[in-house]
Order: structure tokens, then sequence, then C-alpha cells
């Protein structure tokens, strides 16, 4: 459990306290005659995190053919080569290619192991440990901003990076913890319990899953809508992370602190995956999408107040309230897919859906560092940052309906196997007796 606490908390704290690097990278590399800088430095840290999830199909493969420890650890070991070898750049655009692929995929490579070992060690508090581990994220979050804002302003962008190859070294000791103790069928099937199960890395020979890739679940019609809705509403949502520490260094010089607005994020998002995932277990079925469809709709408003906070008092309650519901979106995610597609294929539903989701969470700080530079403030790219969630919001509003409708004609289609099951018995039933009744009246007469 504290392994994979530290996966979440390190992998997902170093994005979410992208701000802080963002800031230092224009420092370090921007120059007055370059009109596009905003623009181009922003591809860092969106590549990143649209990597970490574009990853999340290919993963779960790896994950079922390799096991979680050989995928975790080989993950932790190529994002500490990326998050090195970004140490030595000299300009923007390596850092494409070192930070925002090969240090996201080795990011993504050991995140994705740490909920799946999960439920092999914890079946009764696993509720409880997966509230845990994601709070990983929320403490690093708000610690990790004021530690870079000391690092870069003593030591620079360069050897920032390299304290943070420390994180990315004890997550891959961490990954050695993930020892598999699901035996095989082969083995259970001779008798013998999980093998070489004690080595480090298991000679035993994984078979890959019948189904790598299923597709089939895109026929839920209700999960298809989901698919769609969830990535529409996400061209938004990763811009505050990305651009909200320029934009406070912008607007409001003269405060001291303004990492505090990130902290708040992670400290209310935190409580925002505990509460909102206790709630979840009292909302019956789907209808959980509502809660969903709630968040997405305070994440775009409180997007589109950002500009017109004047006090920093107010963008502060207007970050704390944007986090309490980011926590309720993320939170809800793994309830919601299995009530959809059911406990089967909840993996690959997932998978799918980060995968789907890492096109807008690239693509959207990029184009709010276009506006940035093109008109000169952010006050427009907040603005349009808050209309995908209330229209993805507005999608996942029918998702309850299309799920209802779906099983009602399920219910009418067994209920009717059932009655001309019971008219077969009936009619077998009336037959055995007629004949039965005719050999008595032939031994009578």
């Amino acid at each position: 459990m504290l392994a994979a606490m530290w996966c979440n908390g390190s992998v997902f704290g170093i994005q979410n306290a992208c701000g802080v690097l963002f800031v230092s990278m224009l420092k370090t590399f921007g120059s007055k005659d370059d009109d596009k800088m905003v623009f181009k430095t922003a591809w860092v840290s969106s590549l990143s995190m649209g990597m970490i999830f574009f990853c999340c199909p290919i993963v779960s493969v790896f994950t079922d053919v390799f096991g979680c420890r050989r995928t975790a650890v080989v993950g932790a070991a190529v994002g500490f080569v990326g998050l090195v070898s970004s140490s030595f750049v000299s300009s923007i655009e390596p850092l494409y290619l070192t930070y925002g692929i090969i240090f996201a995929c080795g990011c993504s490579f050991a995140y994705q192991p740490s909920l799946v070992i999960l439920g092999h060690y914890f079946k009764k508090r696993l509720g409880l440990v997966n509230g845990i581990v994601t709070a990983g994220s929320s403490i690093f979050t708000i610690l990790l901003p004021f530690l870079l804002r000391v690092l870069t302003d003593s030591v620079g962008l360069f050897y920032t990076l390299r304290v943070l190859c420390i994180f990315m070294f004890v997550l891959f000791l961490a990954g050695f913890t993930y020892r598999p103790l699901a035996s095989s069928a082969k083995d259970k099937d001779s008798g013998t319990k999980g093998g070489n199960r004690f080595s480090l890395f298991s000679r035993r020979k994984f078979s890959p899953p019948k189904k790598i890739f299923n597709f089939a679940i895109f026929k839920v019609t209700a999960y298809a809508v989901w698919a769609v809705g969830i990535p529409l509403a996400l061209f938004g949502y990763f811009v505050p992370y990305v651009h909200l520490m320029k934009y406070v260094n912008e607007r409001f010089q003269d405060e001291k602190n303004k990492e505090v607005v990130l902290m708040c994020i992670g400290i209310t998002s935190g409580v925002g995956r505990l509460l909102f995932g206790r709630i979840a277990d009292y909302v019956p079925g789907v209808k959980k999408v509502y809660l969903q469809v709630l968040s997405f709709f305070f994440i775009g408003l409180m997007s589109m107040m950002i500009p017109l906070c004047s006090v920093f008092g107010a963008l502060i309650a207007v970050c704390l309230i944007m986090g309490l519901f980011d926590g309720c979106f993320i939170s809800i995610m793994a309830p919601i897919a299995f009530e959809l597609v059911g406990a089967q294929d909840v993996s690959q539903a997932i998978g799918f859906l980060l995968g789907f989701m890492s096109i807008p969470m690239t693509v959207g700080p990029p184009i709010a560092g276009l506006l940035r530079d093109k008109l000169g403030s952010y006050d427009v790219a907040f603005y349009l940052a808050g209309i995908p969630p209330l229209i993805g919001g507005a999608v996942l509003c029918f998702i309850p309906w299309i799920h209802s409708k779906k099983q009602r004609e399920i219910n009418k289609t067994t209920g009717g196997e059932k009655m001309e099951k019971m008219l077969e018995n009936q009619n077998s039933l009336l037959s055995s007796s007629s004949g039965i009744f005719k050999k008595e009246s032939d031994s009578v007469i």
C-alpha cells in the first residue's frame, strides 16, 4: 500500500506541480524575440500528462503478460532515464522527447501496476486502501510546489530535475515489493503454490490473455457514450494545472507564496476523493454518473471564474472548490465503469477511457498558451477552458437513461425466454402425463 501510495504521489504530484516547472522553463529557455514561447513550453507538460494516459491501454496488456513487478520496475527505470536526460538539454525542443515522452511513458508503466497489485493483496478493505493510495497524489501536490519553488530559485531548473530523480529511484525500489501472489492455472492444476514467487523476477512463464484488446465493450451503448463524454469534457481540464502559476505571477505580482493556489487544489482534491467516494456508495447503480456531471459543472464554472478574481483570496476560494470536484471526478471513475461493463471487463474499460483522455489533456494547454501569446492575457483561455466540461457533462446526462432502457430490453428478452421455457416445460409435462394416462388405460383394458 505504501509503495503504491508513493507511486501515485510521485507520478501525479510532479505532474500537478508542473506549473512551477513551467515558469522555470520560461525563464531558462525564454527569449524576448520568441513570441510563441508560452505555446512551445506548454507542450512539455501537456505531452507528459497526455502520454501517461495514452499508454494506459498498452500498459494493461504488459501487466497481464509480464506481471505487475516487471512492468513497474522497468517503467520506473525508464522514467528515471527520461528525467536525468531532461536535465542536460540546452533548448525547449528536446524536452518534448525526454520529459514529455520518455519520462511520461515510464511513469505510465510504473503507475498502472500499482493499482492492479492492490487487488491481489486486499479484499475486505480494498476501498479504504484505494482511498489512501490515491490520496498520495494530493499529499505530494500539496508539498511539491513549495519544494520545487525553493529548488528552482536556489539551484535552477536542471538541478531541480536531478533532485526529482530521487523520487523516481525510490519508485524503482518500490516496484520490487509487488510480489505476485496469484498462481497460474497450470500451477493450481499441478498442486503447486505460486512457484518462484519469492524471487525478484520470477521465471514463471506468463500466458497472454485471450483478448488483448477487448473492443466488444464498445457495443455497450452507455459505455460508448461515457467514453465520448469524458474526453470531450477534458479539453479544458488540465489548463489550470499548467498555466495557473504563470497567470498568478502576471496578475498578483506582489503576493508571496503564490504556490498556495496549487496547494489548495491538492488539499481539497484529497478531501473530495474520500468524501465523494463514500457518497458514491449510497448512490444506486449508474446514477453515480450524475456525480460526475456535477463535478464537471463546477470545474467548468470555476475555470471561468479564475479571470474574474481581482483579489487573491477569491482565487484561493475558486481553487478550493475546483480541487474538491476534481477529487469527485477521479474517485468515482472505477465504480461507474464497473456499473457499465461489469467486473470482467472493467480493467480494459478504464484503460481505453484513459487512452482517450490523453488527447484532450495534451491539446488543451498548448491552445491556451497560444491564446495567451496572441491576446496578451489568459482571460479568454480560461473562459474557453470552462466550456468543454459543461458540454461533456451535458452528454453524460444521457447515460442513466440509455442504460436503464437497455436493461428494460434485456429484462423483456429474458422474461420472454423464461415464459417460453415455462410453456415448453408445461407442454412436456402434459405430454408425459397424457402418455402415462394412455398406458394406464391400456392396462385396464
